[in-house]
């Protein structure tokens, strides 16, 4: 899409409603969805995703298979990667610029200047778009934790899904794994039944209590449903039946398991098996192990194999490290760039034993960025010949003047894969 124009200034505008980024309640969200007629309460079926990883990836599942059918879907995510527009769905299709600066608009003038976060009353606007726009599935992906995310305003979904949860954003959720856990069951609704993937135990056992005091049904994967690849192929089984399917065109080992949720949800709202193929066939979702073929990056390294991937804690880590195990053999080479709010070190362990080398850039815009330095240096702790670049792109001429057909790994950082997009169309 081409650059936006209105939005531009009025996003701008937003971004100084709140002295911080991220202020974890649902005191604001309430007053200005109240203000616009509360549209929380009328949006379609809503199923309402929450996680540490995968759930950008398990939503664009459900929705393939949905639309498979020819049912529109509303979606709503976050961060975006390129442009904003990304974020909200409309119907099946990003929403245009018009509807969204009408949106915004709105929004800014009824909450008249009151204090609100940036991600808070662009969720509101998202809410009031599918509000009014005709569909039959609304797909929420919570932005941080759950319980009090912008987005946990819907009294009743129809189901709610929680990937993952792992490590990650301690200084808003908490500490331990079962603190996390504890905010990120905050979207567990009285009677609404959770389709729950992979889970450490003590993060289940937080997930069950709670799903007991509300009387929300369980979904639990390796209790109701089971998924793995064998023999090249992804086979799902739940008390209804069994599913032979392609393996996901997402790739990486850790998408069985999104899959895995994905069917799980499709099978409890009643797809049949055209869908089910349908969610892990024809998924889209950037920046999550993309193959880049397009733009200045590719055109600098004709013979390489160039890849970008956004995942930036440990757990996302482990499954690049698990993905790159799986791939033909081939001389890989790191570009990372992180923020200075993440835990590089676990995040850069599991992958040291599948790269060749590590150019560390810093990311361009980014006030949180880790410099440069700053990461070549966690990178030689984590035993990775390490060293620096200016750019992105000098990165990359680098390691093909010395290896033409070099596998190259642009990853560390949502923010990083933006940039690289959006130079790169």
């Amino acid at each position: 899409m081409t650059r936006p124009a209105g939005s531009d200034a009025i996003l701008a505008r937003m971004m100084a409603l709140h002295p911080k980024i991220i202020d974890l309640t649902l005191d604001r969200v309430w007053r200005l969805l109240a203000a616009l007629g509360h549209p929380e309460q009328r949006l379609p079926p809503v199923i309402h995703v929450a996680g540490t990883n995968g759930k950008g990836s398990t939503q664009a599942m459900i929705r393939a298979g949905l639309e498979s059918r020819g049912d529109k879907v509303h979606a709503y995510t976050s961060p975006h990667l390129a442009w904003f527009h990304e974020r909200i769905r409309l119907a099946g299709r990003i929403i245009p610029e018009a509807d969204l600066t009408a949106l915004l608009d709105e929004c800014w003038r009824a909450n008249d200047r009151q204090n609100i976060t940036f991600f808070e009353i662009t969720t509101c606007a998202a809410l009031l778009g599918f509000a009014r726009t005709p569909a039959d599935w609304t797909l929420l992906e919570v932005g941080l934790g759950g319980r009090l995310d912008a987005t946990n305003v819907v009294e009743a979904p129809r189901l709610t899904i929680i990937t993952p949860v792992s490590i990650d954003h301690q200084q808003y959720l908490g500490e331990t794994l079962a603190e996390i856990a504890g905010e990120k069951a905050g979207i567990l609704k009285r009677g609404v039944p959770c389709v729950v993937g992979p889970q450490q135990e003590a993060a289940l056992e937080v997930i069950e209590r709670r799903a007991a005091r509300l009387g929300a049904p369980l979904l639990v994967h390796g209790q109701h449903w089971h998924v793995q690849a064998e023999g090249g192929r992804l086979v799902y089984q739940d008390e209804t039946g069994l599913l032979d399917l392609p393996l996901p065109n997402l790739p990486g080992p850790h998408q069985i398991h999104n899959a895995g949720a994905a069917l799980a949800a499709l099978r409890h709202l009643g797809a049949d098996e055209a869908a089910c193929e349908a969610a892990v066939s024809r998924a889209d979702w950037p920046a999550r192990m993309q193959r880049l073929r397009r733009g200045p990056l590719p055109m600098a390294a004709p013979e390489a194999e160039l890849w970008l991937d956004g995942g930036h804690n440990p757990a996302a880590g482990e499954a690049l490290a698990e993905t790159l195990a799986a791939m033909p053999r081939r001389a890989t080479h790191l570009v990372v760039g992180m923020l200075n709010t993440k835990d590089i070190g676990g995040y850069l362990r599991p992958l040291a034993a599948h790269a060749a080398s590590l150019t560390a850039v810093s990311i361009p815009g980014e006030a949180n960025t880790l410099s440069a330095e700053e990461t070549e240096a966690a990178a030689h702790a984590a035993g990775l010949t390490a060293t620096t670049a200016p750019s992105v792109l000098e990165a990359v001429q680098r390691i093909v003047a010395a290896d033409a057909g070099a596998r190259i790994l642009i990853c560390g950082s949502l923010y990083l894969a933006g940039s690289i997009l959006r130079e790169n169309g």
